[in-house]
């Protein structure tokens, strides 16, 4: 009774797997925006969007429902008494598959969620139905994109701009340091035709030197007695 009753339970799963394997094939293409509305031969999802994001919620909402059944299948036969090896390899197999489809259910959700939130991104405010509907229609498309290639084209415009300005600077920054040589040829044209000048700037240049090692020695003096001081 136990064996009939496993695989009862197994026919059932098995069924049930090939049903959600189909069931994501239609959800991934819906949910990548590709593919058609399900089983009433609904249009693409780029001409209908509000119907396309219905079918998509149904068809999410039914392979949850048959993932939990399918789980819940296989813990049915988990609950059975084992039969062997082969009854329990089957049984983690069957695992490993529900494991699968949630893991591919989950990323085709997400993947969902990511392409309509770039949508909503590259859409807008500007862009909605009379209704306050959003749409993401072909014309509405081409609208998003003109838009962003102008945000483009003017963003290029302000950094060409920026680099003008940078080149200017640049030119102005040239053209001071070419002014400052002039000055320093001409301070040094101007001590070599003054000597006493010159020898004038060396002595102010000597004494300085000298009064700087004369305050450095006084500082280290002062700095020995205070070491001093501290250790006696």
């Amino acid at each position: 009774m136990g064996g009939s009753s496993y695989d009862v339970l197994r026919k059932q799963a098995r069924s049930l797997e090939n049903e959600i394997d189909l069931k994501l094939v239609a959800f991934s293409k819906i949910g990548a925006g590709s593919g058609g509305g399900g089983s009433g031969g609904l249009g693409g999802v780029d001409t209908s969007p509000l119907l396309g994001e219905h079918v998509f919620d149904s068809l999410s909402e039914e392979i949850e429902q048959m993932l939990e059944k399918l789980s819940s299948l296989n813990e049915s036969m988990s609950d059975l008494p084992a039969s062997g090896a082969a009854a329990l390899h089957t049984l983690q197999r069957h695992r490993e598959i529900l494991q699968g489809y949630r893991q591919e259910f989950n990323k085709i959700c997400a993947n969902h969620t990511m392409r309509i939130e770039r949508e909503e991104l590259l859409r807008g405010s500007g862009l909605a139905t009379s209704s306050g509907s959003p749409s993401i229609s072909g014309l509405n498309r081409r609208e998003m994109y003109l838009k962003e290639s102008g945000h483009l084209n003017s963003a290029s415009h302000l950094v060409n701009d920026q680099i003008n300005i940078a080149i200017e600077t640049r030119d102005h920054l040239h053209a001071q340091r070419q002014a400052f040589k002039r000055l320093q040829t001409r301070f040094n044209d101007i001590s070599n035709r003054f000597p006493l000048i010159s020898s004038l700037i060396q002595r102010i240049n000597i004494k300085k030197r000298r009064d700087s090692l004369i305050l450095g020695a006084v500082i280290g003096f002062c700095v020995i007695l205070l070491l001093l001081y501290a250790f006696n």
